[in-house]
């Protein structure tokens, strides 16, 4: 009987060791920062101007600046990261050259899914990018097409508004 018991206690000491040595090595390595960042996550200005920038991605502000705060800046502070990795998935698609005109910058329309949430950006309007869109995307009425990803593409006719749900198949290799 008492063997039974000791063996028992030694299954049990071992179980209980293994667990823990298996919750603090999840835990060391989930302290690292992840290589795909998780879709909700929050980027800074210089972090998501570096990526889009990087990815052949230019940034125009018709007052010169980056203050999220001010309607004529073209802001990305606290742009989701599957927006940023969106903009590159339509950019690497579509083979056009892309130029965001807009961010998360004050002045636009508020909402769940909005610029200021980090859900969209704006694109300079060129016929590359339209006929992308417009070719490659479903109508689905009012001035706007929706991705097979489901992000929709509103022809605002001097711009592109573009809400970015998901990174448009980013991570297995979709379309914008």
């Amino acid at each position: 009987m008492n063997r039974k018991i000791a063996l028992r206690a030694a299954v049990g000491a071992s179980a209980m060791a293994l667990a823990l040595f298996s919750t603090a090595y999840v835990a060391e390595a989930t302290t690292e920062e992840p290589k795909d960042a998780a879709p909700l996550a929050k980027m800074s200005h210089s972090a998501a101007a570096s990526k889009l920038n990087g990815a052949g991605i230019s940034i125009t502000s018709s007052g010169g600046c980056s203050d999220r705060n001010q309607p004529n800046c073209t802001s990305l502070e606290q742009v989701n990261s599957a927006t940023v990795d969106g903009a590159i998935t339509l950019k690497g698609a579509s083979k056009c050259d892309l130029t965001v005109t807009g961010g998360t910058e004050t002045g636009h329309a508020s909402g769940t899914y909005s610029h200021w949430n980090g859900y969209k950006l704006d694109f300079h309007m060129t016929s590359c990018l339209t006929n992308y869109v417009k070719n490659t995307f479903t109508s689905i009425g009012g001035n706007k097409w929706q991705s097979g990803s489901g992000n929709v593409y509103f022809d605002e006719s001097n711009h592109w508004d573009v809400t970015f749900h998901n990174c448009g198949g980013c991570l297995r290799g979709g379309k914008g």
